[in-house]
């Protein structure tokens, strides 16, 4: 049985929010292979500027933790996301014909922009335990993700059942356990007042990452 803990009641908060990410279109296209490959291309595009703001946070992440455990964790965090994750995102698009040049030189969307700024401002300004609610969503989120559209059996689409795998592997996992138990820690040593500052984050950030899906479902551009 799943211990109660501090993750385990913002999962019940933000349940509902979960299911819908779960059966929104993008994700289920991705499990069954339909989704039209031209979204999943703007979603790779978005998902490659999003990541290297992230790595930003994961750095500040490690400048902040007051563990060197902590610390090598989140540089371990950092280099896995810039050295492999944003890799795979290079792959992907030169299979659709995107070149690097053309990944960094696409126009982040407006629902990319407020979630990256979010997440930086509270990098910035936040605590320790801050931050790690407010990343945990995607984290955490990613594997629930990749785990649940595995138990579904991988799709034929090729670059869709590595995307999968990639998420779903016991190294993406490893990670996202450690980010539930940090959540868990930080969450354990807060006040009350901290406490309730760490739910909205990743409250926030749970808002977020199923808006980001729907961004990347709409192909959301600015309207200006």
């Amino acid at each position: 049985m799943e211990r109660d803990s501090f993750f385990c009641a913002l999962q019940r908060e933000t349940a509902p929010i979960f299911k819908k990410i779960l059966s929104h279109p993008f994700v289920v296209g991705i499990g069954d292979g339909t989704l039209p490959e031209d979204k999943f291309c703007f979603y790779i595009k978005q998902d490659y500027l999003f990541l290297i703001e992230y790595s930003r946070v994961l750095a500040l992440a490690a400048a902040k933790a007051q563990s060197l455990n902590t610390m090598e964790k989140f540089a371990a965090l950092l280099h896995s996301t810039l050295n492999v994750e944003m890799d795979l995102h290079r792959q992907y698009a030169k299979e659709f014909g995107i070149s690097r040049q053309e990944l960094q030189r696409a126009e982040i969307a407006p629902t990319v922009r407020a979630y990256t700024d979010y997440l930086l401002q509270t990098a910035f300004s936040g605590s320790l335990g801050e931050i790690v609610a407010s990343i945990t969503p995607c984290g955490w989120g990613y594997y629930e993700i990749a785990t649940h559209l595995s138990g579904r059996g991988k799709p034929a689409h090729p670059l869709y059942r590595q995307w999968i795998e990639m998420y779903a592997s016991q190294e993406f996992g490893a990670l996202a356990y450690w980010l539930r138990d940090l959540l868990d820690q930080e969450g354990l040593q807060a006040g009350e007042e901290k406490r309730k500052m760490m739910i909205n984050k990743f409250i926030f950030s749970a808002k977020y990452e199923y808006l980001f899906w729907e961004m990347a479902y709409t192909d959301q551009r600015w309207s200006i």
